[in-house]
């Protein structure tokens, strides 16, 4: 079955701008185009499209929607899965900050008593959900289910102190590794404050300490981009300054 770009339109709610403007960066080809120069678009097509708005749902650009679809291992019926979860995940986050608004609407109108912790619980679980979905197969894989579950309990369990000093930890691992990306000796002192840092940062969301699985963790922020870019982005060329720190002290 064929349809012209104004019925893709109406079905899909996609304007035929749009339409077009995906056609131009061979995102969205039609099928055919016509001798009367109108574009008309197959099943294919119309499945191709329905993927992009389940990706644009989940905030992907146009850009990473194309190396996507355009992968030649892409699997929709894997994809179908992953966009269930994560949006189940969404609808979940939502549904927790909803209630921890509706909470707080109660608090301030003196009908229930609300901690520190509690006002920021939603927040806390938003943070674990967007955990898993960005890096929640590889953490799996690498050290289990039940390590990665209870890592979100202890987590989870956090106060409102332990959150800003896991900040204040954080802040003063960057401003180390700074000094020691000017100066690198990872015999000195600043590498072993370096380690030390690192090692209490972890400790607020890991069960238990190893060092074996303390070198497993810094391996990954060298091996995978999305970890390497959230430190080199703070601090370029901290990833691998911290991997071998960690791989030097922790034994």
């Amino acid at each position: 079955m064929t349809y012209t770009i104004k019925t893709v339109a109406r079905l899909s709610g996609v304007s035929t701008r749009t339409l077009r403007y995906y056609d131009e960066i061979s995102l969205l080809k039609p099928a055919t185009i016509n001798s009367s120069g109108y574009r008309l678009y197959g099943d294919e097509e119309i499945n191709r499209l329905q993927q992009i708005l389940y990706y644009r749902e989940l905030d992907f650009s146009l850009e990473e929607i194309k190396l996507i679809l355009d992968n030649p291992n892409f699997d929709i019926k894997k994809a179908l899965q992953i966009q269930y979860q994560q949006l189940l995940s969404r609808k979940e986050r939502i549904e927790n900050l909803l209630l921890n608004i509706k909470k707080t609407m109660q608090y301030y109108q003196g009908e229930i008593e609300m901690t520190a912790s509690d006002k920021f619980s939603a927040f806390k679980v938003e943070q674990v959900t967007q955990n898993e979905q960005q890096y929640g197969d590889e953490i799996r894989s690498k050290y289990g289910t039940d390590q990665v579950n209870k890592a979100n309990k202890k987590y989870l369990r956090l106060t409102q102190a332990d959150m800003d000093e896991m900040k204040l930890v954080e802040k003063q691992l960057f401003e180390q590794l700074a000094v020691y990306i000017e100066n690198p000796d990872v015999q000195g002192k600043v590498a072993q404050k370096i380690f030390e840092l690192h090692k209490l940062w972890l400790s607020f969301t890991l069960p238990e300490y190893s060092s074996e699985m303390h070198k497993g963790i810094v391996t990954m922020y060298v091996e995978d981009e999305r970890f390497k870019m959230y430190y080199d982005e703070k601090e370029p060329g901290s990833a691998e300054a911290l991997y071998h720190i960690i791989q030097h002290y922790a034994n």
